[in-house]
């Protein structure tokens, strides 16, 4: 297998460690951003070669804020990724989008702070980020999702949001809130990579609703308990994804760093 042979990259989120099955080979690729969160796995998907890669590691080590996003990023691009597929755990900020709902976010608020969110520390470039999320990727995992748009904040973690701050995202028409979108999403746009995110809801945040607000455990049960629907529509998905489609999020006049 080339190290130019998997044209699709999964980044698996909290509760996601494991993708692929037997058979699938373990790399290991040095960045010059230091290691990625884990070997990265390669198999096959739905007649698809993909490079999987845990995002907070194998035995998730990273908290969102020290996710090594550069490396991962990087070592998904060297091994041939073109299109990048991202599910993650999400809170909402809607009643009606309760935990089990997977949303395709259609656009991104950033409230990180300190996260290197650039691979271009040294040059002038400056990449278009109006629509973050690749449109032929969303258009793929469309009739699998229970919801194909939607404004996800990303904040910088590793707390949960205060009842205040919840309402107040809420109050600003934004559905979703997440710790990890960001830089992640960005970088992959500075990569010529097609990206989307695949949400899954695990909670309702802390503002919603009445009760002791959101907990680690809680999201972690409501990810195990829809794993398995998460997982068929990742595996949809994948094989709905032409590799070699050309993309507009390919564009730009930015040299490739």
């Amino acid at each position: 297998m080339s190290a130019a042979s998997a044209p699709i990259g999964l980044i698996g989120g909290t509760g996601l460690y494991r993708f692929l099955g037997d058979g699938a080979q373990t790399r290991t690729v040095d960045t010059p951003y230091g290691p990625t969160s884990a070997p990265i796995t390669v198999g096959e998907v739905a007649g698809r070669t993909v490079a999987f890669l845990p995002r907070h590691g194998r035995a998730h080590e990273f908290s969102p804020h020290t996710v090594p996003y550069r490396a991962n990023l990087w070592a998904l691009h060297h091994l041939g990724a073109r299109k990048v597929v991202a599910p993650c755990a999400v809170g909402s900020l809607r009643p009606d989008a309760g935990p089990g709902t997977i949303v395709l976010p259609d656009q991104l608020v950033d409230r990180t702070s300190g996260r290197t969110s650039t691979f271009f520390d040294a040059h002038g470039a400056h990449v278009s980020f109006a629509d973050p999320y690749c449109p032929r990727l969303r258009a793929a995992a469309a009739p699998h999702a229970d919801r194909d748009a939607g404004t996800m904040v990303v904040i910088e973690g590793p707390r949960f949001s205060t009842r205040a701050e919840s309402r107040w995202y809420a109050a600003q028409g934004w559905d979703l809130v997440n710790m990890t979108g960001l830089p992640e999403a960005a970088l992959a746009r500075e990569l010529k990579l097609c990206y989307a995110a695949v949400a899954l809801v695990t909670d309702l945040d802390a503002g919603i609703e009445a009760g002791d607000g959101v907990h680690t455990e809680e999201v972690l049960a409501q990810f195990r308990a829809n794993l398995p629907r998460l997982t068929e529509v990742l595996t949809a998905t994948i094989g709905a994804v032409d590799p070699d489609a050309p993309c507009d999020c390919a564009a730009g006049d930015h040299a490739l760093p």
